[in-house]
């Protein structure tokens, strides 16, 4: 068995080559099993990864792993497929399941260990079903809180910023309400393109190839079971799932049904372009007759209380802040990153061991009762 450590890289180049081996492993089990590798972006060496193969007789069903949709969060989610591999390959029915797992949706995001493509663009928000039933003033919380959002010259001292931030803040607070600046921060927005949560003007490459992809196994196989890996939101060192309201179980019958206890369902109404809202949308418009179970797997780090969250908008707001207009001094810089760092990819051992520990009680509990791993007969 793996050390928790060597489940974890340090660098995108060292993740993509620990991905690509996987396989010659899967390899054993279907021999027909490929590596695609696209390019994205304008980088020389950044590329999205998918190792993918058929069912070797009939295409009941197959399961789909998607990570580093916001890019540092790939470092996790990496972690995740490859301790399937070790441990849970092997109890995938090769005859009647397909598989497919992709590795860095976003790589420049990933390579670079910030949230975002290279065009700034939150990519969780640019899987939009139909771009032109998007207004322009689609966000009107944000576009009222501007100035809380958008970067504003050098930082020149953190504290003073964060002061100056704070205060931002409780006044966005009073104005909006905290409904209004959640909504602001969860929905994204399409008119500031150097500030947080953007959307983007265009589909990104990105979401052009998972959009392909999503189309093609909902094409090929009656059962879709996709799970993608993130970062950041939910209970610290617990695992917390988010379902699309476009499934139509409510939250206590998910919870029975899977076993699990942190499980949160989100409106496609407030939060637009996501992409498992636009894998429902699909398949319930162009393949009715197909199942679709597709949502995302959050491995939480700062916790849930509103002091959690105050953390999180500073932390998210101030990384973007630095990257567009830099900060004058080294040490503030490297504090910002750190931060940034802290609520998406930690380095506590604590935190690391929680994933997997967790990712373990999350790939049980849904493809057990998805029927993709199968059950060791009683002796």
């Amino acid at each position: 068995m793996k050390t928790i450590d060597t489940y974890f890289q340090t660098n995108y180049e060292a993740s993509r080559n620990v991905f690509r081996s996987h396989l010659e492993k899967v390899k054993k089990y279907w021999p027909n099993a490929r590596l695609a590798t696209q390019k994205i972006g304008q980088g020389k060496d950044n590329t999205i990864d998918m190792i993918h193969a058929e069912a070797l007789e009939t295409n009941e069903k197959v399961l789909f792993f998607t990570t580093g949709e916001h890019g540092i969060e790939g470092y996790a989610g990496a972690a995740v497929t490859d301790l399937f591999m070790q441990e849970y390959l092997s109890q995938v029915d090769p005859k009647t399941t397909g598989i497919c797992f992709i590795h860095a949706l976003n790589p420049w995001g990933m390579r670079n260990f910030r949230r975002v493509t290279e065009n700034n663009i939150d990519l969780n928000r640019n899987y939009l079903v139909d771009r032109d039933e998007v207004p322009d003033n689609i966000n009107k919380h944000y576009e009222n809180e501007e100035e809380l959002f958008l970067p504003s010259g050098k930082i020149q001292d953190l504290r003073k910023e964060r002061r100056k931030l704070h205060g931002q803040l409780l006044k966005a607070l009073a104005t909006e309400g905290y409904s209004g600046i959640t909504q602001a921060k969860g929905m994204g927005q399409f008119q500031f393109p150097t500030g947080v949560y953007y959307g983007g003007e265009k589909e990104e490459e990105s979401a052009i190839f998972l959009k392909d992809v999503q189309k093609k196994l909902l094409t090929h196989y009656t059962r879709v079971i996709h799970m993608d890996w993130h970062t950041a939101l939910g209970k610290t060192n617990e695992v917390t799932m988010v379902m699309s309201e476009n499934d139509s179980r409510q939250v206590e019958g998910l919870k029975e049904q899977y076993g699990l206890e942190n499980i949160q369902k989100f409106s496609p109404k407030y939060v637009k372009g996501d992409s498992t809202n636009h894998f429902h949308a699909v398949r319930n418009r162009d393949f009715s007759d197909k199942y679709l179970f597709s949502c995302l797997f959050e491995f939480g780090t700062f916790g849930t209380s509103k002091k959690a969250e105050l953390r999180e908008f500073m932390t998210i707001i101030l990384e973007n802040h630095l990257y567009w207009d830099g900060a004058e001094n080294e040490n503030d810089m490297e504090e910002i990153l750190n931060e940034f760092r802290a609520m998406f990819y930690p380095l506590e051992r604590k935190w690391r061991q929680s994933v997997i520990a967790e990712a373990r009680l999350a790939i049980e509990a849904v493809l057990t009762t998805e029927q993709i791993l199968q059950v060791p007969a009683k002796v």
